[in-house]
């Protein structure tokens, strides 16, 4: 299998972990931080907006983990990379989120 379809699974994951919080947090109807707050990342964006970028998240890594190579979840080495991925983010999140400070 090409490298590229490994990286696409990886990314994949990432996006899909990445749509949970601002999701949650949307339809939670809680402010939450996002790319369109100000500043970036840090400061808070409305439920809508994080409802429609983990929508966005979630399509992007749906579209990057079962449209491009042949992804199959028994298949351990393609598992393995979303995981990864998934995980990287996870906890790249926790730590962003996870600060006092974070959404001062």
């Amino acid at each position: 299998m090409p490298w590229y379809i490994y990286l696409a699974y990886f990314f994949g994951g990432a996006f899909l972990v990445n749509a949970v919080p601002h999701f949650v947090n949307g339809v939670s109807g809680r402010s939450f931080p996002s790319p369109f707050a100000s500043p970036p990342g840090k400061g808070l964006s409305s439920p809508t907006v994080n409802v429609l970028w983990g929508t966005l998240n979630a399509v992007i890594g749906y579209i990057l983990v079962w449209h491009v190579g042949a992804f199959h979840g028994r298949h351990i080495p393609d598992a393995a990379i979303t995981g990864v991925g998934g995980l990287l983010m996870a906890v790249m999140l926790s730590r962003t989120f996870g600060r006092p400070t974070a959404r001062e």
